[in-house]
């Protein structure tokens, strides 16, 4: 860690040690705390946001994790008593789905941790519908905080009637907030939130509320979005009302200290009525806590801000009670998790999977291409945003494995048209600029693509490995069979090509994972390399 972040980190604790009397209250001020996407990283990580080694331990590399996070609140708390000013702790989304925490308990050790801190409000994320809604209904049922989505329609669907809330009001020493949740409103193309759920748009959803607020005279109004950076922008400047926008979704890190950070903390948009509204964001994998203060002045609008996202370093104390409730959850998982299944010879960095070539990607489409050739497959497709972690050098363990691959999607087989086949490949590069999940990760065929190009036209050339080896142009009226995952068969992230345009499709195939295991099994130690199968120029 370094210096300057040991004593910005050192600080935070001084003041709160340093506060010995209890200050008048201040109504003008408002810190908030958050965190997103923590994607149930309960325990420390590493750098590719796997579990930690003896090897990160050594280096003081693991970082974030629940018992951490706790105790940076609670001191933090601590100090916003002491100065008599509000503190709300809020999280934007998508705490489901990335570790065997999510995968073996389904959300109860997510929530028993979220109980424990003291959440103030949690927005909904799209990877909390991921196992669909009676898991999401359990997970609001037992937590002692609201969860929200303004724009989601859950009236049609029994297990989320009357569970969703759009918004909060939070009695804080800084008066009355509003907080007011989003959802992804593509969830229902990346997600599993079934056809009973309508996802609305901001836009249509946020004006009137933020004048109903306003009319009961709640002036001070936070959006907690997890719709993604891009977006959180666009709200930002098209509606007036709001104070800041907590976001998520797009695992942006926002930091004016931190190394690999996307942009400011906070980045400033202005509204269509000229006043500023700070976003901020705070990275991902639970490595990170970001805290803004909000300064109030006339008309309860926001006069000024400071603040920053910090690392959870290793350095820093982990509550002991919190510690206490991962391990306990943990216990069941140790077994699954240590039992070794391969080796790998370099790091393989999950960066860089949502905008070209990736070597993780060449080594899960690959065995996902030799798992199915004996079908008849030519080659196969998987999105670059289901690989949700790299691996390090070394032993690869199931629960490494996990990690990389979190959602359990069965082996789908299908066949196109050449053209058909094309269109897809378009789609997958029609998210490139906001670093969209569902950029294709390909074996057995290599594309050449032109981003500066217009969207749905920027494939230069695609050719297809034949039965002896050879690769030969893409026939548009040939048919070819593929394999993919059978959430990208059915749709998932926007592939409505391969829902709709699929020949003979087979969704029910193994799962991803467990092919991993038997590739892994049969070649390993692996070193896969970028061979330009995914060409930019």
């Amino acid at each position: 860690m370094s210096v300057r972040l040991l004593r910005l980190t050192a600080s935070w604790f001084l003041l709160a040690a340093l506060a010995a009397c209890v200050a008048p209250v201040s109504l003008d001020r408002l810190t908030v705390l958050h965190v997103n996407d923590v994607h149930s990283r309960l325990q420390p990580v590493n750098e590719f946001g796997s579990a930690c080694t003896p090897q990160d331990l050594e280096k003081g590399a693991c970082v974030g994790g629940a018992a951490r996070l706790a105790a940076i609140v609670a001191a933090l708390r601590d100090e916003a008593r002491r100065r008599g000013e509000a503190l709300l702790l809020l999280d934007a989304g998508d705490q489901f789905q990335g570790s065997l925490f999510y995968t073996y308990h389904r959300g109860a050790a997510e929530l028993a941790v979220m109980n424990q801190i003291g959440f103030d409000a949690m927005a909904i994320g799209n990877h909390e519908f991921d196992n669909g809604p009676p898991v999401l209904a359990s997970f609001i049922s037992g937590a002692g905080f609201p969860v929200l989505s303004a724009n989601i329609d859950a009236r049609g669907e029994p297990h989320l009637a009357g569970l969703i809330r759009s918004h909060a009001v939070l009695q804080t020493l800084a008066g009355r907030i509003a907080v007011i949740g989003l959802t992804a409103e593509d969830t229902p193309t990346i997600s599993s939130s079934g056809p009973r759920l309508v996802f609305r748009r901001a836009e249509e959803v946020l004006p009137p509320l933020i004048s109903v607020l306003e009319s009961e005279s709640i002036g001070r109004i936070v959006v907690l979005s997890h719709l993604g950076l891009a977006r959180d922008r666009e709200v930002a400047r098209r509606i007036k009302g709001i104070d800041l926008i907590v976001g998520g979704h797009s695992h942006s890190l926002l930091s004016n200290s931190l190394a690999g950070a996307v942009g400011p903390y906070p980045i400033v948009e202005t509204a269509p009525d000229g006043t500023s509204v700070p976003i901020v964001q705070a990275g991902a994998h639970g490595r990170y806590l970001g805290r803004i203060e909000i300064v109030f002045g006339p008309g309860e609008r926001v006069a000024s801000w400071s603040g920053d996202t910090m690392i959870l370093a290793q350095a820093l104390p982990e509550d002991p009670t919190v510690a206490a409730i991962v391990a306990r959850f943990a216990e069941p998982l140790e077994a699954l998790r240590l039992r070794a299944v391969g080796r790998t010879d370099i790091d393989l960095e999950q960066r860089g999977c949502r905008a070209g070539e990736c070597a993780i990607g060449n080594l899960v489409a690959d065995a996902m291409l030799a798992a199915t050739v004996n079908q008849g497959v030519q080659a196969a497709i998987t999105n670059g945003g289901g690989l949700r972690a790299g691996l390090r050098a070394g032993t690869i363990t199931y629960g490494d494995l996990l990690t990389v691959l979190p959602f359990q999607n069965t082996i789908a087989t299908l066949a196109l048209t050449g053209a058909d086949l094309r269109s897809a490949l378009e789609h997958g590069l029609s998210g490139l600029e906001e670093g969209r999940g569902r950029f294709p990760q390909v074996a057995g065929l290599r594309f050449a693509f032109d981003p500066a190009r217009p969207t749905g036209a920027r494939i230069l050339a695609i050719e297809i490995r034949e039965a002896d080896g050879r690769f030969a142009p893409l026939e548009p009226a040939r048919r070819y069979r593929i394999a993919t995952n059978d959430f990208l068969r059915r749709g998932g992230d926007g592939y409505a090509i391969f829902r709709e345009r699929a020949i003979e499709p087979y969704d029910f195939g193994p799962n991803v994972e467990e092919v991993m295991v038997e590739h892994l099994a049969r070649h390993s130690p692996v070193r896969p390399t970028l061979d330009g199968r995914i060409s930019r120029r």
